[in-house]
């Protein structure tokens, strides 16, 4: 068997490399990306078997693997009518930590340039699942911490405050609004006592479900003065880290 032609693609996970990982070698976690009945047996020599939603059937073996670092296989379709038979082509990912994540690169090597062409949108597509994929399972829990970081506005004793946003975001957060530009925890830390001399007394809260894709997500917000009244409202846009705590939050004042 030949290989001559390949396509390469390199995309960013937003979840640590471990868990990234999970997901080419168990088999649970592989059917979630691609298809219920999917199944992988990690270990050179074993079973990779892919049962996509449209019925379509596709086998290899597993010929490396070097955990949380790289997996490799073969491919290939069972029945007539497809490009590449079972085993037909070669799969390799790699994955390499980056600040924020995971930086995942695929290899598509393959007998011909059609049989390529006609994958590339299907791992740019199958790749895109992944990453979503991926990133729901590290990013679980997430409107606990948004919760939390919201607490934070309104702890008055700056000892407390900062550990709070310690929990749940990482040391060098960079917070931006119509009022803000901090870089760092300590700068927020201060800048939330301003907030609180200058806004006495109103609270801000989550209002409705945290939307998370890739990494990144959407907080619907409204700030309520003591009384209970509404204020104002908003949407913080969050950047993830790859552990799940927030790396930067940019917030929308609407009202």
């Amino acid at each position: 068997m030949s290989l001559e032609h390949s396509l390469e693609r390199t995309v960013f996970i937003a979840a640590e490399r471990e868990t990234v990982f999970r997901f080419f070698t168990d088999s649970g976690r592989f059917s979630a990306w691609w298809g219920a009945g999917s199944r992988i047996e990690p270990r050179k020599g074993g079973a990779v078997h892919i049962r996509l939603p449209n019925g379509v059937v596709a086998s290899g073996e597993v010929v490396e693997v070097e955990p949380d670092q790289r997996i490799v296989f073969t491919y290939g379709y069972e029945g007539e009518g497809h490009p590449i038979p079972p085993g037909g082509s070669l799969v390799t990912i790699t994955l390499a930590r980056e600040a924020l994540g995971t930086r995942l690169h695929l290899r598509h090597e393959l007998t011909s340039a059609p049989a390529r062409d006609e994958h590339v949108q299907g791992w740019r597509y199958q790749l895109a699942l992944f990453a979503n994929v991926v990133a729901a399972e590290q990013h679980e829990g997430l409107e606990a911490r948004v919760d939390r970081f919201f607490e934070a506005w309104m702890e008055t004793d700056a000892a407390a405050r900062r550990r709070t946003l310690a929990a749940v975001a990482t040391e060098a957060l960079v917070f931006r609004d119509r009022f803000s530009c901090t870089s760092g925890l300590d700068d927020l830390v201060l800048h939330l006592g301003a907030a609180q001399v200058h806004m006495p007394g109103v609270r801000l809260q989550r209002d409705g479900a945290v939307r998370q894709c890739q990494g990144v997500a959407l907080v619907d917000w409204v700030a309520k003065g003591p009384d209970g009244a509404v204020r104002g409202r908003g949407v913080d846009v969050l950047e993830l880290a790859g552990d799940g705590r927030l790396a930067s939050v940019t917030g929308f004042w609407q009202t």
